[in-house]
């Protein structure tokens, strides 16, 4: 791990998540098996010996790159974090090459499928276990997100770029973020009726941020 710095919140935080110095090929490997073993087991199974055993390579070959539980689970948030935000750079681009009907209907259904498929996620997320570096990561990525929304939000046409749109696209990601997760801790197919209402919300919300910009944007957002 690389050494500690200190988040706004004045947490000491590590400086990155960790990096492999051994190949990607059984990089990949042993963040596959570390994924298999939280599923199954949950966080407290995270041991290096016990993730090395699942991958079947020497526990001492993860001494440098994941030494500990911590790092486990800071790669593994890692890695998660980076596929949720591709996720949402595919979006911004389908959001520039045609209009949808109901904007907010899409990215929740399909931040909601992904939820339904990401079995580590959910484990890591409502298993308990998380770190200094993962907590302080998750703020980071939730901006990130917000900056997706917004650019989706400006792709289509429905607000112009600046820090009113970036708060409230701040306030919509955590609020969103905040349902969907109570949905998923209810069934791990997603509370249908909690995600309708969180679409619900959604849509009004956002109408109204949308309808702050005069000048021609759309009053409504799905």
């Amino acid at each position: 791990m690389s050494e500690p710095t200190t988040d706004p919140a004045g947490v000491a935080a590590p400086r990155r998540a960790p990096r492999p110095a051994c190949g990607g090929a059984q990089w990949a490997r042993v963040l596959e098996a570390a994924e298999r073993v939280l599923v199954a087991e949950g966080t407290q199974a995270l041991t290096t010996r016990r993730v090395a055993a699942e991958a079947g390579v020497p526990a001492g070959s993860l001494d440098e790159d994941l030494p500990d539980r911590d790092a486990l689970i800071d790669a593994l948030a890692a890695g998660y974090f980076a596929r949720l935000e591709t996720v949402m750079d595919l979006l911004v681009h389908e959001a520039s090459a045609r209009r949808w009907d109901d904007p907010v209907g899409v990215v929740l259904d399909t931040y909601a499928d992904l939820y339904r498929t990401e079995h580590g996620f959910r484990a890591l997320w409502f298993g308990g276990g998380l770190t200094t570096w993962t907590r302080a990561a998750d703020r980071e990525h939730k901006e990130r997100m917000a900056d997706g929304v917004a650019r989706v939000l400006l792709a289509l046409g429905v607000a112009r770029d600046d820090e009113s749109l970036a708060r409230a696209c701040r306030a919509a990601v955590l609020a969103a973020d905040a349902l969907a997760q109570e949905a998923f801790r209810r069934t791990p197919e997603g509370d249908a009726d909690l995600l309708d209402e969180a679409k619900v919300m959604m849509r009004g919300y956002l109408s109204a941020v949308a309808a702050r910009y005069p000048n021609g944007f759309p009053a409504e957002v799905g």
